[in-house]
């Protein structure tokens, strides 16, 4: 065992003192089951589980695309967050999102501070038929995928001790304020009329601002400087991943509607019809171009079509879900190419696809929402009323900014703490090697020597 130091410590230290404190939390009985609905509660259970297969489909969806030497390290930070995040959304996370509001910008840390009042309180003011701990384990998922959007733009390069750095600092800083922005009655872009459904800011354009915030400071990748080009480890994973994300986004989407209802499934299936669409349209505008038709283009097209109707999935019919997937692709797709002429080392595309895909979804929202999908909601541009259209596009505003802004700061204070890049050797030897002494599909080959037969490691293709 190697000598033990404060910072090697640091993490185990601050995760013991966490568990023993919630020692002398007292236990609650639970809530009472004949004040919910149980069909609610069923379709909530499945669509957080749904949620939550995500996290892994979107560690697939990344790993598969970038370098086989970095396959492990890409994964590992999608899914090291639903530790980070589902320790810290208990200590005071839900709290920061949901509590008190203070002046509609941030929850009151101590409104359910180590979880008190949830288990057995009253439910969330817009879940009345759930009790308040499943939707805080619903809500829980949004936080936990969010962080993991921002890998893919800074893989290959950034420790994995600052990453879990940035994870926690966004989660508190950056998703909090937003989500209580949004999703809070009292919080200011909610009161000012902005509607998102399911996580166009909160989550989307967030974790693109994040990601592009990330790019900027770290610089770019050797092999981007040098021009190397550098193919998917493995195609079928991005497949894989993109099957899990699109299955687990119906209950990203339906569930949003916090009820088995109508809502949910004119949100389920304007969902479905969007990454129909922004699958097709990305790879046909490919072909186009003088392309092939390609899985990852067809993949990447899917993905950002999901990431468009998130916003406005509860609040425009379905038929008009097909322009917002096609419109956002096609949109996305020429952001990515004109990405690929400048400096910007956004390793695979996150704020071309998740950062601008939200963009055009809050916007889409603006035009095509509709008070007959949703009462609740609004009527947008394309039924009379303009300045809704405005309202989502300050709203947009204020989220870009914001999560730019404070996502770069958290990065630069990060790297005074530790080295946010890994050292130029151990870029080269692949972040698999250096960060987790571990490695992507190696194999061993009996090679000849003058001293007999000896085992040679070798990669598998």
């Amino acid at each position: 065992m190697r000598n033990i130091t404060f910072k090697s410590a640091a993490p185990f230290i601050v995760l013991a003192i966490v568990s023993i404190m919630v020692l002398f939390i007292p236990a609650l009985p639970v809530f009472d089951n004949g004040k919910y609905n149980v069909a609610d509660i069923a379709w909530i259970l499945v669509a957080t589980a749904l949620v939550f297969l995500m996290t892994p489909g979107l560690a697939f969806f990344y790993g598969g695309m970038v370098n086989r030497k970095n396959v492990l390290s890409t994964m590992m930070k999608s899914v090291v967050a639903a530790g980070l995040v589902g320790v810290l959304w208990i200590v005071v996370g839900f709290s920061l999102c949901f509590g008190t509001s203070f002046h509609g910008i941030i929850g009151n840390p101590f409104t359910h501070l180590f979880y008190r009042g949830v288990a057995a309180g009253e439910p969330w003011s817009l879940a009345p038929t759930i009790p308040k701990s499943l939707f805080s384990m619903f809500q829980l998922m949004f936080a936990i995928i969010t962080p993991g959007l921002v890998v893919g733009a800074i893989a290959e390069r950034m420790r994995f001790v600052a990453y879990v750095l940035f994870t926690i600092l966004f989660s508190l800083l950056v998703y909090a304020p937003l989500a209580h922005w949004s999703w809070h009655p009292d919080g200011f872009l909610a009161k000012m009329g902005a509607l998102d459904f399911a996580g166009g800011t909160v989550v989307h354009i967030s974790a693109g601002c994040a990601a592009l915030a990330g790019a900027i400071v770290l610089k770019r990748r050797n092999s981007h400087i040098q021009k190397i080009e550098t193919r998917p480890a493995n195609i079928p994973y991005v497949l894989i991943g993109t099957g899990l994300l699109w299955f687990g986004w119906f209950g990203f989407n339906a569930g949003s509607a916090l009820a088995a209802n109508s809502l949910a499934v004119s949100a389920f299936s304007a969902t479905n019809t969007a990454a129909a669409a922004g699958g097709l349209s990305w790879m046909f505008f490919d072909v186009m171009k003088g392309k092939k038709p390609s899985v990852v283009g067809f993949c990447v097209g899917a993905v950002v079509g999901l990431v468009a109707i998130t916003p406005a999935a509860g609040f425009v019919a379905v038929p008009q879900s097909i322009f917002i997937g096609f419109t956002a692709a096609i949109i996305s797709n020429v952001a990515v190419y004109i990405k690929s002429k400048t400096i910007l080392d956004d390793t695979l595309d996150v704020f071309p696809c998740h950062g601008i895909g939200g963009m055009v979804g809050m916007l889409m929202t603006g035009i095509f929402a509709t008070k007959a999908v949703n009462a609740g909601g609004n009527d947008g541009w394309a039924y009379g009323n303009a300045s809704f259209f405005f309202t989502q596009l300050k709203a947009m505003g204020c989220a870009v900014i914001y999560s730019f802004v404070v996502s770069f700061l958290i990065f630069k204070f990060i790297n005074f703490i530790v080295p946010l890049r890994v050292s130029n050797a151990e870029e080269e030897a692949g972040l698999d090697a250096s960060q987790h002494n571990e490695k992507y599909l190696q194999g061993t080959l009996l090679v000849a020597t003058p001293v007999g037969l000896e085992e040679k490691e070798i990669p598998i293709d």
